[in-house]
């Protein structure tokens, strides 16, 4: 990853991968929109540009420039992209956080590349029993753990099971190492979409799928093609994630928990369709099994693998507010915050608490009642910044998002709602460290 840049500007080009003509280009355009076609208008060559991402500018640019630069990084001032990262990026994002994009493309590289490598003699089988334990561990402790810190401790096990992977040949054993890895794989596409990360976490997820179908473990193909299903509703994919999970619904071996999240997942993506008969039945579909049936990954293994009762009610809320059903969604939105508040304190999940107060508050604006809708929100900014992952974001920014109609202009409450939303957001880890104009197309 180089040494560290001394420049926010440095690390935004980085970000974006602009070398020097790809960013004077964008420059000479900028100035265009600003200023229109003027011979006047400031430039910028190629020593000047290695002179500002080097840190080795002494003062600023003219004002013209400064403006420029800011209209082609929005959100940052010119003394901001002149300064020094860490003195720009919040004190509780991690020193790193700033090269994490880089090392979840290089982590997703590594972990698909290594999906077919096998060799080595054999292992203890006690090492393998070991990591099995880690890897539940991490799975039911997911919901406590700040999405950065999920992702470190996952990608150090994944480094972990690929290591005993090269040292064994015995068929058995690569067979469980391979589960394994790709239930850690698993575990990181969430964390990377909880990141904001959707073409990682789709990477990750589709390396799940592979580990899946060469060990013949039904479940956690299933549940990779589930992942692959919510990451394409949120790309804007709608036929694909129905058809991702039709296919997931199609594995063997499913326990009941399995067939109730997938069910959830394709009643959303038949609520973005606009299909509104096919999105009900399926969320009465999610609701119908009995915890009867059983299998390896969802239920034994479970944590962030299984659909709690409240998971699944926060689901369900969601859809029904995109197939403008308010009453609905304002039932399983109660719902969910109810059967979350039955659970000890160390199990309730900071996502499902976000998520249903959230969907409650837009079904309460549904129906014009911003002083509900304000209540509903205030289990919401107990969330720690870390624990704001792309789910709450994108939840809130929907209720911001209606806030911000006309007929709410001027009212006091209204605007102190939406200031609160764009306050709460702006220190969440994907708006802090992730692919923010990804993000901004999630919010839209």
């Amino acid at each position: 990853m180089g040494s560290e840049p001394s420049t926010l500007l440095k690390v935004l080009c980085d970000r974006e991968r602009l070398t020097y003509r790809m960013f004077n280009e964008r420059f000479m355009q900028t100035c265009v929109d600003l200023f229109g076609r003027n011979p006047k208008n400031p430039t910028v060559g190629e020593p000047q540009f290695r002179k500002w991402t080097g840190g080795k500018l002494v003062g600023l640019p003219g004002a013209e420039t400064c403006a420029v630069l800011e209209r082609m990084f929005p959100g940052y001032t010119a003394e901001q992209l002149f300064a020094h990262p860490s003195e720009v990026i919040d004190s509780q994002v991690p020193a790193n956080a700033l090269d994490l994009e880089e090392r979840i493309a290089m982590t997703a590289r590594e972990a698909h590349e290594a999906a077919d490598a096998t060799a080595g003699v054999s292992i203890s089988d006690n090492t393998i029993d070991e990591l099995r334990d880690q890897v539940v561990t991490l799975a039911q402790s997911y919901h406590r753990l700040a999405s950065v810190r999920a992702f470190e401790e996952l990608d150090a096990l994944r480094l972990k099971v690929e290591d005993q992977r090269d040292r064994t040949q015995v068929p058995a054993q690569l067979q469980a190492l391979m589960i394994l890895n790709g239930q850690v794989t698993a575990l990181l596409a969430s964390a990377a979409f909880d990141l904001g990360y959707m073409r990682h976490a789709r990477t990750f997820a589709r390396t799940a799928a592979l580990f899946g179908e060469t060990t013949r473990f039904g479940p956690l193909q299933a549940y990779a093609d589930g992942s692959l299903a919510y990451i394409a509703y949120h790309a804007g994919s709608n036929t694909e994630a129905v058809a991702k999970a039709e296919r997931a619904l199609s594995y063997g071996g499913l326990g009941d928990i399995a067939q109730r999240r997938l069910y959830a997942i394709k009643a959303r993506a038949y609520a973005h369709l606009g299909d509104i008969n096919s999105a009900r039945s399926a969320i009465q579909l999610s609701e119908e099994p009995d915890g009867s049936r059983r299998d390896e990954l969802h239920d034994t293994v479970g944590g962030e693998f299984g659909f709690t009762a409240e998971r699944l009610a926060m689901s369900n809320s969601t859809t029904a507010l995109i197939i403008g059903d308010s009453g609905q969604a304002e039932a399983a939105a109660r719902q969910a915050l109810t059967l979350l508040g039955q659970r000890a304190q160390d199990a309730q999940s900071a996502h499902v608490r976000g998520g249903a107060a959230s969907d409650l508050a837009m079904a309460r604006l549904l129906a014009d009642d911003v002083d509900g809708a304000a209540e509903a929100l205030a289990p919401v900014w107990e969330i720690p910044s870390d624990q704001r992952m792309t789910g709450i974001v994108v939840r809130t920014a929907r209720v911001h998002r209606h806030l911000s109609r006309p007929t709410y202009h001027g009212a006091q409450l209204p605007g102190q709602l939406r200031e609160r939303i764009e306050d709460f957001n702006r220190v969440s880890p994907p708006h802090q460290i992730g692919p923010h104009v990804g993000l901004l197309a999630l919010e839209a």
